[in-house]
């Protein structure tokens, strides 16, 4: 019997899944990796670091799988990470991670330019996008910009480590680097008005839609992998795009939130919708002859694990605690909000010059007043999300929640409160249990998406199913479904994150440059 390998490369590590032809999860396999924040709003990692993370990973999870021989491979990764690479595949300096915003005005630019293209991105690309990121290299690092033989997005650096081919997600194409799969393809005139002409030589020659086969594993890869078989590996994509595939089917208005250090929300839809307010719609991204549209928060269980473990220095052992003790404070009553824009806001605002906040402090304040004034700002920031897909027309009936939310009781709760809607949990919600017990597993490798969906790609690829559409039928993952309670008082919460909003915005402008630099907005 040969086997399906996911991998999904996150912000904090890779976790790798071994799968059966029908879904069921054989073995599993995590490695960390670091993050550095070389200077407010900047974020990189080290590439090698992934790959070795890559292979550690990959081992474990074909070990505890008993070493079965693989047939098929996906890969899925955080969008808009960007690799810079010399003509041996070394990378020239760490990459720029997606929640990275020192692009802010490269990416003003673009929405001076007025292109056609854009009308698929709402006008503008965004400050984490590769685009902006390529802007900032030449201006900044010319050397390195000129030196470098590919810029790309670090899911086709993986598929390239595995192949040793040069391809590149007509997903990510598509949604971060203007590809226009409907007419000219990479927008040459557009890098040129930008500054970067040559920038369409530095991506993957190749664009091919979300599982197409990129390649097969080579034989050195194989070895070091500890693979069977001469897996083909099948063209992947962005990881919180790539979730409706797991979700048990591709219906019109079912939207996918994955929950962890940021919030991404995306749903497929028929006939394109056109606003600021939502990075897309995206022609062909995931399927031919629909589109994608997508939204986010930067920071989100971030925010949370930020309060919780740096700013009152509790250990995870102890976050029960925390959250019960949370949960018995009042709705709003605390008299606290906090805005989630710690490193800035991704839609609807597109700013990321706006900067986290807590406004109402007092003495009398307490730490599970402060967390839970918290939860209930970043979940004031989900509800933002959803009013813009739902005021520009995107149908919403199922919305479907997955990643580390589901370990965090009070924060799932409170985020199908404040949105007044069911939520559908991928998987189990995690047990609840008591300080001093220990801490929940990792969700397994059947309630993560990301890795589900690797498997209905590679399921694809092999041709075990005809297309995407039948295959994400066929990986129909167990739901646990969230009932919201009746909580008027969020109403009043929810109206005064947007009125925070508001009166902070220029301060947190300010505050959000270095001192004395000019701010190009």
């Amino acid at each position: 019997m040969s086997a399906l390998l996911g991998i999904d490369l996150g912000t904090e590590g890779a976790r790798v899944a071994v799968f059966t032809a029908d879904g069921t999860v054989l073995g599993t396999g995590r490695q960390g990796y670091a993050t550095t924040f070389p200077r407010p709003g900047w974020a990189e990692q080290d590439p090698e670091e992934w790959w070795r993370a890559v292979v550690a990973a990959t081992r474990a999870a074909l070990a505890e799988a008993g070493g079965p021989p693989v047939s098929g491979a996906a890969v899925a990764t955080t969008a808009s990470t960007v690799v810079v690479l010399d003509g041996d595949g070394r990378p020239l300096r760490p990459a720029i991670l997606w929640m990275d915003g020192r692009a802010g005005a490269e990416s003003d630019l673009t929405a001076a330019t007025g292109h056609d293209v854009l009308r698929y991105s709402g006008g503008s690309d965004a400050v984490e996008w590769l685009v902006p990121k390529a802007m900032w290299l030449a201006r900044n690092e010319p050397d390195t910009y000129n030196r470098a033989d590919r810029i790309v997005e670090a899911v086709d650096y993986i598929t390239w480590r595995l192949t040793g081919t040069w391809t590149a997600s007509r997903m990510n194409a598509c949604c971060k680097s203007n590809h226009d799969p409907r007419g000219a393809g990479y927008p040459s005139d557009l890098y040129a008005r930008l500054g970067i002409p040559d920038l369409a030589a530095k991506l993957p020659p190749e664009v091919l839609p979300v599982g197409a086969v990129a390649g097969e594993v080579t034989g050195p890869v194989r070895d070091e992998l500890g693979l069977r078989g001469r897996p083909q590996v099948a063209v992947g994509g962005i990881d919180a795009h790539l979730s409706l595939l797991a979700t048990g089917g591709l219906a019109e208005g079912r939207l996918s939130v994955v929950c962890g250090t940021s919030n991404a929300f995306v749903a497929e839809i028929a006939s394109p919708v056109y606003t600021p307010a939502i990075w897309g719609p995206y022609p062909d991204a995931l399927r031919d002859g629909f589109w994608l549209v997508e939204g986010g928060q930067v920071s989100a269980g971030s925010v949370l694990r930020w309060v919780s473990e740096h700013l009152l220095g509790l250990s995870r052992d102890r976050l029960p605690e925390l959250w019960e003790e949370a949960a018995r404070v009042e709705p709003v009553e605390h008299g606290l909000i906090v805005l989630d824009y710690f490193m800035g806001n991704r839609t609807p605002l597109r700013d990321p010059g706006l900067r986290g906040a807590v406004l109402g402090l007092t003495l009398g304040t307490t730490p599970a007043q402060l967390y839970r004034a918290a939860v209930e700002g970043v979940a004031y920031g989900t509800r933002q999300v959803l009013d813009s897909f739902l005021d520009a027309g995107v149908p919403v009936e199922e919305i479907y929640v997955s990643g580390g939310i589901r370990h965090n009781p009070l924060w799932l709760q409170t985020t199908a409160d404040v949105l007044g809607r069911p939520l559908r949990l991928v998987g189990r919600a995690a047990p609840s249990r008591k300080a001093g017990e220990p801490e929940a597993a990792e969700p397994g490798a059947g309630d993560n998406l990301t890795l589900r969906a690797c498997a209905v790609i590679a399921a694809t690829a092999t041709g075990a199913h005809a297309d995407l559409a039948t295959a994400a039928a066929a990986f129909t993952p167990v739901t646990t479904l969230v009932e919201p309670s009746a909580r008027p008082a969020y109403d009043d919460g929810y109206a005064l994150y947007r009125q925070a909003t508001e009166a902070t915005r220029e301060v947190a402008h300010r505050l959000s440059r270095p001192r004395g630099e000019p701010r190009e907005r």
